[in-house]
């Protein structure tokens, strides 16, 4: 029990007490007016029989007040770790009845929320798996549209930095013989334009790929996806997931994609060495994290942009799910996705 609710319990037995005591001198000074309680023979007897009675009223107010306040704060830890669990995302569990007074009407009432939000959640990934349906039909204009994106990417991205290094080669040549140092800065330049150049084209290879699965279950896509990666990157990068995934069709070609985005955007920004994907499917959600150890950077607004985190995070919506992302200047960059699996889901991945 949190130390919160252990002080309610305290709070609770004062008050008991309290209360008791109160209504205790409230009895005896009405039965003393209507002359039920009669003069004690002595002051010790008095003394006894006083001390007894207000014994007996700690020991009752005491025990009344700590089995109030334990039930009160059992059942609101109770209401409390349903609540926690529906922020992490997990649908499945639920408030056991808690009586009919307010605190059980709140669990009821947590208990229908918890359904809505199953089905908004159920609505979410049917809606998505009939967009993957739509997707899959218009295929070869999502196809032309990515490719004119390439060639947008290619000119704005790794031409002009072909045409830096040209212009700049150039000059080199000019001032070679005149001054070896300038001559040595511009080699540097160069060198540095052509590490841009070369991680920019890392990250265009992955848009090379298929739009989507192209008929493939989402756990050979990514099995091919990083093979092709390996002959081509100079990144160690390790893929971890459940050997039998099977997931909805839209849900597996929403992955596929936030797969691909956070891979072009690692190789485009960080600078890694290393990169980690763990894919795990538990009994009420999807788990996704890909991990770096790139120069991570300072999580804002802009950053969401210009790191391609916005079409990552629309995916993540579209599927009810929750992303969590972990970085820092010098430590690497960690995106945690959380997605929730209802029983409709769960009966449609079976079926699948």
């Amino acid at each position: 029990m949190s130390k919160r609710l252990t002080g309610m319990v305290w709070r609770s037995m004062a008050e008991s007490l309290l209360v008791s005591f109160l209504l205790f001198g409230v009895i005896i000074y009405f039965l003393h007016t209507y002359g039920y309680v009669k003069t004690f023979d002595s002051w010790q007897e008095g003394v006894k029989i006083s001390l007894m009675l207000l014994g007996s009223v700690f020991i009752i107010g005491l025990f009344y007040g700590y089995w109030n306040g334990t039930r009160t704060a059992r059942r609101l830890e109770q209401l409390g770790d349903t609540m926690l669990s529906l922020e992490k995302g997990n649908l499945s569990r639920s408030v056991p009845p808690m009586g009919a007074d307010e605190i059980g009407q709140l669990g009821e009432q947590l208990n229908r929320i918890g359904k809505k939000w199953e089905e908004q959640v159920s609505s979410l990934q049917r809606l998505s798996n009939n967009n993957a349906q739509l997707a899959e039909k218009a295929r070869y204009s999502a196809i032309m549209e990515e490719r004119q994106r390439l060639a947008r990417d290619l000119h704005d991205a790794v031409s002009q930095q072909l045409f830096a290094i040209s212009m700049t080669a150039t000059a080199v040549g000019r001032t070679f013989s005149k001054d070896i140092d300038k001559a040595s800065r511009q080699i540097h330049l160069i060198e540095e334009m052509a590490s841009v150049a070369q991680s920019e084209m890392r990250a265009l290879l992955l848009h090379l790929r298929p739009v989507h699965l192209e008929g493939k279950r989402l756990a050979q896509g990514l099995r091919d996806l990083i093979k092709e990666l390996q002959t081509k990157v100079q990144v160690d990068i390790t893929l971890e997931m459940n050997e039998d995934l099977q997931l909805q069709k839209g849900i597996e070609d929403h992955l596929f994609r936030i797969v691909q985005e956070a891979l072009s955007n690692a190789l485009r920004h960080s600078k890694a060495a290393k990169l980690e994907i763990r894919l795990l499917v538990s009994e009420d959600s999807i788990r996704l994290t890909v991990r770096d150890n790139g120069v991570g950077f300072v999580l804002d607004e802009k950053k969401h942009a210009s790191y391609g985190l916005v079409s990552i995070r629309e995916r993540v919506n579209e599927l009810g799910g929750f992303l969590n992302i972990v970085t820092a200047p010098g430590m690497g960059t960690k995106m945690e996705i959380r997605i929730p699996l209802t029983m409709e889901t769960k009966g449609e991945e079976t079926s699948g």
